[in-house]
């Protein structure tokens, strides 16, 4: 009743909230420019061949351009993907859409959950995992070990937060 005079329901206060993406650094435009240089230094590296008759030189590196342009495209659909993670007080959620639009869900109480962290020397954080009662999660392998740990900090310290409680005064 407290909470409400005060207008903070704890059931849906978001101590930590994330919607977690793979990075992609070549955006559309720069894609499109990307494959037109490349085309046109194949172009104008394969002319030579298809003027002294070797016109089948000028076949297979057009199959190397289809074959990139293929592997961006790929690329691009893969990082349609994305994790949303989400700690209140009383639920932890995660819930995982593939770049299909998939989507799996999982909802963990945070006093049982913790997050399990693999680290490597060299390296850094190489997998995180949210492990529950024998049940466990792996979460953004698709970042790269500096955003693990900074995603596994912050949300450490948002689990902690939900193991204390609410507060009500």
């Amino acid at each position: 009743m407290a909470s409400e005079i005060l207008g903070v329901d704890p059931e849906d206060s978001r101590l930590f909230s994330a919607r977690l993406k793979p990075h992609r650094s070549l955006n559309r435009r720069n894609f499109r420019l990307l494959m037109g240089i490349f085309t046109g230094a194949i172009f104008f590296s394969t002319l030579p061949f298809v003027l002294l008759g070797a016109w089948p030189v000028a076949g297979f590196t057009g199959i190397d351009i289809a074959i990139l342009y293929f592997a961006f495209r790929a690329s691009f659909r893969a990082a349609r993907a994305y994790e949303d993670v989400e700690v209140s007080f009383f639920e932890l959620s995660l819930a995982k859409v593939s770049a299909s639009g998939e989507r799996a869900e999982w909802h963990f109480n945070p006093a049982f959950v913790r997050l399990e962290r693999e680290q490597d020397e060299e390296f850094g954080v190489q997998r995180l995992a949210l492990v529950s009662r024998g049940r466990a999660v792996e979460i953004a392998a698709f970042l790269g070990p500096a955003d693990k740990a900074d995603l596994a900090a912050e949300l450490s310290r948002a689990l902690a937060e939900a193991r204390r409680g609410p507060r009500y005064s």
